[in-house]
């Protein structure tokens, strides 16, 4: 279980070579190291595992199925809550206004590092692992990175759940849980978009959000805080 009040706990401004020293050890060897496992699932499902990426196009064609004027148009809305510039726009107004209302920014920082991690683990995966979209009809341009991971599931993964980390500092209860809720959710709706739009197969997908939650840990613990 993540400890939520860790920040809280030691407030003592970082030394530049305790930020150097943690953001090596403590996210750059863990991510190079998963990023490896990342090409290492993307190479068995191109190549060994390639049978069940046939098998997973079933799924994509039941979704093909399920498609209506309405949720052609929830779904472009929902995707949009995972794109880069949504993405981006988002963590740089939470990151300024919390560093603005906590003055650490230490703290601040920590979905910014989920995210930024998170697309280059995503960003350099792609560029070695290639793999085609789902045999289906795609609502959406697909963007010249390979089909695995998923960007949208990752990124949002990794923002939204960071930020439900942050708001369990919410005072008021009702507002914290309504603000968690909301948060979790969100990834979801980009999640469903993507496997409605025919953008990835489930397998892409999977791997993109685990891809997100592991950088939501690297950030989150980013740096070590003395209770």
């Amino acid at each position: 279980m993540l400890d939520l009040d860790r920040w809280a706990d030691d407030t003592s401004t970082p030394e530049g070579r305790e930020v150097r020293r943690d953001l090596g050890l403590r996210v750059g060897v863990p991510a190079a190291v998963w990023w490896v496992l990342v090409v290492g699932l993307g190479f068995l499902l191109t190549g060994p595992l390639a049978g069940l990426r046939e098998q997973e196009n079933a799924v994509n064609e039941w979704f093909v199925e399920q498609r209506t004027a309405t949720l052609d148009l929830l779904t472009e809305v929902w995707g949009v809550l995972g794109t880069t510039e949504t993405i981006i726009g988002i963590c740089l107004v939470v990151v300024s206004v919390v560093w603005w209302r906590t003055r650490l920014w230490w703290y601040a920082v920590v979905p910014a590092i989920a995210v930024a991690v998170q697309a280059a683990v995503f960003m350099l995966a792609t560029l070695v692992v290639s793999a085609e979209r789902p045999e289906v009809e795609q609502l959406d341009a697909a963007p010249p990175t390979s089909s695995f991971p998923s960007g949208h599931s990752g990124a949002s993964v990794a923002l939204y759940v960071s930020l439900a980390l942050m708001a369990q500092r919410i005072r008021y209860a009702w507002l914290r849980v309504s603000v968690t809720v909301v948060l979790l959710a969100l990834p979801l709706l980009v999640i469903y978009s993507r496997l409605y739009r025919g953008m990835h197969y489930p397998s892409d997908v999977a791997v993109g959000v685990l891809n997100g939650l592991v950088c939501v840990v690297l950030g989150w613990y980013w740096l070590r805080r003395t209770p």
